[in-house]
């Protein structure tokens, strides 16, 4: 699945190539492209495509030409949850040195490619200007951070391990409540399956990756989840058995998979499923209105409570935007990446996309119902590093992961799932 997924990506270059480059190949740093108009264009690259996530950078782009007259944005976006489709069309922008003038990455190990590769500028001066360091948290800047340098402005914290619910679905399982561990929520599925819905939703390949982390954290604890990521983990622990093994038994209570993680949210909502375990992006879907989301009311069509076992735990992660090397509209990419660090622009970003703004100074009085919950847990809990989203893991290891599970959908083998990703770990891990 993951090499067809790779190959499809690859030749998404000749089909989108021209769409996404916001004014062509021929265009060098010194010279941006201009639309009809004689504005310069600034071609913002993201895999916000979706209801919600689009919504929230059209709010941010609002702002950005309301500032910056001279602008005009290129939404260079490509369609794919968790952005798999558009790294790897990114990748092969950088490769040819026709790289948009700023792109989405998740902040952490994710982005240590780039910068190893040489693909981005430093960015501390512009932290120094804008004051960022005071406004941002300092595990935060830590993470963005090689030797002292920061490489990407963040513009919100999202949290991975949510599992979403219908209530009246649980009611009629006989389900009292969110589970709060790996086994009461076997038993809740095992519930749900024998009322005849389906017991957990699933999207494309990734949302199983996203599910297996928070599986691995609900069955391992905090300090044991991260250990993982650290040279000399033990994979092949009976600690790491034992997890698999809860993912391989909560699998197979997983209906037919969807498209992506949007359908698996939806049937939810639509009480066709019960749950579903997936970041809080998800939040914006449910709750937007029907113009940008599907207009549920919490409480009562969906509900939310920490992944089964990592109750006190904030699997996190954070979007970002960079500065590459070679954009070739620089003082573009600035202005934008101004916005993006913003208190105006977090705040009119975050609560569509569902998320919670990176800035410590933001707005509380904007971040209600789901929204609440998710800034006092940020401030309150542990802190563990999403895999499927760049903080755990750079790409190289990622792609070795997302292969394994992969290989597990098909042969349910958890011994070889197990020493496959004891390998990508040996193989990766620095």
């Amino acid at each position: 699945m993951r090499r067809w997924l790779v190959a499809a990506s690859i030749t998404m270059v000749s089909v989108l190539g021209l769409t996404a480059c916001g004014g062509g190949g021929e265009q060098t740093a010194q010279s941006p492209s201009a639309d009809s108009g004689g504005k310069q264009q600034v071609e913002v690259f993201s895999w916000w495509t979706g209801p919600g996530e689009a919504d929230g950078l059209a709010a941010m782009r609002k702002i950005f030409e309301e500032k910056n007259p001279t602008y005009t944005f290129f939404d260079a976006a490509v369609a794919g949850g968790s952005g798999d489709k558009a790294k790897a069309l990114l990748q092969s922008k950088l490769q040819a040195s026709t790289p948009p003038d700023t792109f989405q990455g998740h902040a952490g190990a994710e982005l240590q490619g780039y910068i190893k590769a040489g693909n981005l500028e430093d960015l501390t001066s512009l932290y120094d200007e804008l004051k960022l360091k005071e406004v941002f948290p300092a595990q935060l800047v830590e993470q963005i951070s090689v030797e002292g340098k920061i490489y990407s402005v963040p513009v919100n914290i999202h949290r991975s391990n949510v599992l979403w619910f219908n209530p009246a679905v649980l009611k009629e399982a006989g389900v009292a409540g969110a589970p709060k561990t790996i086994e009461e929520f076997v038993a809740a599925l095992e519930k749900v399956k024998a009322k005849g819905k389906i017991p957990l939703s699933i999207g494309s390949e990734w949302t199983v990756t996203h599910l297996l982390e928070s599986v691995l954290l609900g069955s391992l604890g905090t300090d044991a989840y991260n250990a993982l990521f650290k040279p000399g983990a033990d994979w092949n622990s009976p600690q790491v058995t034992t997890a698999l093994q809860n993912f391989a038994k909560i699998m197979e209570y997983a209906g037919d998979p969807q498209d992506d993680w949007q359908p698996a949210a939806k049937q939810v909502a639509d009480g066709e499923a019960a749950f579903n375990i997936m970041g809080d992006w998800a939040y914006g879907y449910f709750h937007n209105p029907p113009e940008g989301g599907l207009g549920k009311k919490s409480k009562t069509d969906f509900d939310w409570a920490p992944a089964p076992g990592t109750e006190g735990t904030y699997l996190w992660l954070s979007d970002s935007f960079t500065l590459p090397k070679g954009a070739k509209n620089r003082d573009g990419a600035l202005a934008w990446l101004k916005v993006a660090a913003s208190k105006e622009g977090q705040d009119a970003f975050n609560p569509l996309k569902g998320s919670i703004p990176a800035r410590k100074d933001a707005d509380e009085s904007l971040y209600t119902d789901y929204l609440a919950d998710a800034l006092k847990d940020w401030s309150s809990n542990k802190l563990a590093g999403s895999v499927q989203h760049g903080v755990a893991v750079n790409q190289p290891w990622l792609a070795a992961i997302n292969e394994q599970v992969g290989l597990f959908l098909g042969t349910k083998d958890v011994k070889a799932l197990q020493q496959g990703l004891a390998d990508a770990a040996t193989a990766n891990a620095q």
